[in-house]
């Protein structure tokens, strides 16, 4: 008789022992982020090697605006993870299947949206941000093709965590890793021998992407129970759309809000020239991979939380978290600090300039030495968005993070001695502090209120 489809990936998060389940969860999901993440490292060192600084600095640069006008629709996908999540707990199958087709068609939805705002803004928006003259048409280049793959993108992000939502992690995975050696390769074939330059790096990332997203929609059309898509059922459900966005849209205020505060650090550090913007921008490629790592325990976080609160186990909530907490601390600790005692040989792959290897170490030396921090503080927000709180982490996040470094760079930056790169970077962990301090204070309050409610199970999942 053949198996269930699903049924050996999925992972039974209301009982038994916490951690291994939890590791089984993140792991695969920590390795997935991190192949995703090899797409816009493969760029990065292919032009750094290859094409010269101007194009490492065209590409790095559109990092930060990337995630500004991604990060909307990426929060509307950690909403469908949380109900979904929800409902597979309760076992409430219409409601989960109704989240499924939903969720889909709005990420289509968005992603057509992100296409033709990124093709036709581009310009722009780059201008906005002070790219440099000699950055800035290759720059542009980049950032309109690979906004033209965004329908793409964000068919992977939701579906895959609609997978999340019943514990798979581990096929998401192997269709990454079959994209990422596709885009490894195509990156090599575009710019070595087609000399396409940014260009190639980003028509590169866009078929990988359209790769990553047909495997992702063919596992959801082929598995088992209400998770199952059908292309013709593809529909808008008002209720399930409003439950979505309830979470969702907070969460990606959220992550536009960190964007922002990354938007204006960028303009920052680009009006240091170019030698310091590639140094930087081969920096927080490197970074990336350590937030990878350390997020990968936020969304196990979220996943574990919705699902126990669906299925009234709310005594596991806390130990979903203290355990969290415990592992992102120790990866973002070890990762942290190997990086900075590997940092030059790392900064080597992307580029062999002696300056630029010094300018990206400067950033790596104080923001990468406490990342465990980081960890913390999107750890404990999991917990407090799986247990259906939306607005209060974005409220805190909004002063915490977002006005804190905008403050920095406002008031701090501007006084003379202080109108350094380094005073740039020291604003990270600061922000990361303050915000986790204040979040875990709402944590405490929001875990009483929902103790209070223990005996009213439905309200809890209309807070959603």
């Amino acid at each position: 008789m053949a198996k269930r489809p699903g049924k050996t990936y999925e992972i039974d998060m209301c009982s038994g022992a916490i951690l291994p389940k939890l590791l089984q969860f993140a792991l695969p999901l920590m390795f997935s982020s991190i192949l995703q993440l090899l797409f816009n490292a493969a760029d990065i060192i292919v032009v750094g090697r290859w094409a010269g600084d101007n194009s490492l600095a065209a590409v790095g640069s559109n990092a930060s605006i990337i995630g500004l006008l991604t990060n909307l629709f990426i929060g509307l996908s950690v909403g469908a993870n949380i109900l979904a999540a929800r409902f597979y707990g309760a076992r409430e199958e219409e409601n989960l299947r109704q989240t499924v087709h939903t969720a889909l068609l709005v990420s289509l939805l968005g992603g057509m949206l992100l296409a033709v705002t990124g093709a036709l803004g581009a310009h722009t928006i780059l201008i906005w941000m002070q790219s440099p003259p000699e950055v800035l048409d290759l720059a542009t280049l980049y950032l309109r093709i690979y906004f033209l793959g965004m329908p793409a993108t964000m068919l992977y992000n939701f579906g895959a965590a609609l997978l999340r939502a019943v514990g798979d992690t581990r096929r998401p995975l192997y269709y990454l890793t079959l994209a990422g050696v596709i885009n490894v390769v195509l990156n090599l074939f575009f710019v070595i021998v087609c000399h396409f330059d940014v260009a190639g790096v980003a028509i590169a990332t866009v078929a990988s992407q359209c790769v990553s997203a047909l495997l992702v929609l063919r596992c959801l059309t082929k598995a088992g129970g209400a998770v199952r898509l059908d292309l013709r059922q593809l529909k808008i459900h008002p209720v399930r759309l409003r439950q979505i966005m309830r979470v969702g849209i907070p969460a990606g205020i959220q992550g536009v809000l960190f964007s922002l505060s990354n938007v204006v650090i960028q303009s920052s550090i680009n009006s240091f020239g170019e030698t310091v913007m590639a140094g930087n921008a081969a920096a927080n490629n490197i970074e990336t991979f350590i937030y990878a790592s350390v997020n990968a325990f936020y969304q196990a976080n979220i996943s574990f939380t919705s699902q126990n609160l669906g299925a009234g186990r709310i005594d596991r909530i806390r130990p979903i978290m203290l355990r969290a907490l415990g592992c992102a601390a120790v990866t973002g600790g070890v990762l942290g600090w190997l990086t900075v005692l590997l940092g030059p040989h790392l900064l080597g792959i992307y580029s062999d300039s002696a300056p630029v290897i010094s300018a990206g170490m400067d950033r790596i030396r104080i923001v990468c030495t406490l990342y465990a921090l980081c960890g913390l503080m999107d750890v404990i927000v999991g917990s407090i968005r799986g247990m259906g709180y939306a607005v209060t982490p974005m409220l805190v996040t909004l002063i915490g993070a977002c006005g804190l470094r905008l403050l920095w760079i406002a008031v701090l930056f501007q006084i003379p001695e202080y109108h350094t790169i380094h005073t740039v970077y020291i604003s990270y962990p600061v922000s990361w502090t303050v915000t986790f301090l204040a979040q875990l204070v709402c944590y405490s309050l929001g875990m009483r209120r929902l103790c209070r409610r223990m005996g009213e199970p439905q309200k809890t999942l209309d807070a959603v």
